[in-house]
């Protein structure tokens, strides 16, 4: 496609995972999942540096790719979902792959089903902060739900 040859909609719809015609956030959260899961060999500090280089990024990234698209929040805007994984993913502190499959379901549930103040925010800001502060929300959200999981079940 066209669009991807444009590096702002190449990062922001996640490398084509925004383009799946059915559920492409689900495809997003999952190019996320790959992402944590070679980041959980980088030093936990090394982690949290590059999803902060990742949210700061998309923030402009998203915002730039909406504008061009004059359309906000575009479903194909992924990389709001790819962020969303990561920061989940900082609650998971050795490699596991069902540590890794509790940050997605987790993480999508809640960006599916946007419980206050998630659905608020989201249709309040406009622009890549407003695209990309819902998800982080979520992603609170769901690495609370898995850090507790994991201190209630140490194996996993």
């Amino acid at each position: 496609m066209s669009l991807l040859r444009d590096p702002v909609h190449l990062l922001a719809f996640g490398f084509g995972s925004g383009l799946a015609p059915r559920a492409p956030g689900t495809f997003g959260s999952m190019v996320g999942i790959v992402a944590a899961w070679w980041m959980l060999d980088l030093a936990f500090v090394w982690r949290v540096a590059v999803v902060l280089a990742v949210i700061a990024g998309g923030i402009y990234i998203c915002g730039e790719s909406a504008r061009r698209l004059q359309r906000h929040d575009d479903q194909r805007i992924v990389l709001d979902e790819i962020a969303g994984v990561l920061l989940t993913a900082l609650a998971v502190l050795e490699k596991s792959a069902l540590a890794l499959l509790l940050v997605f379901v987790f993480f999508r549930l809640f960006d599916i089903l946007k419980p206050w103040p998630i659905r608020d925010v989201d249709h309040s800001l406009k622009g890549g902060l407003g695209i990309m502060l819902d998800d982080l929300i979520a992603a609170l959200y769901a690495a609370v739900c898995v850090a507790t999981i994991r201190v209630l079940l140490p194996t996993i």
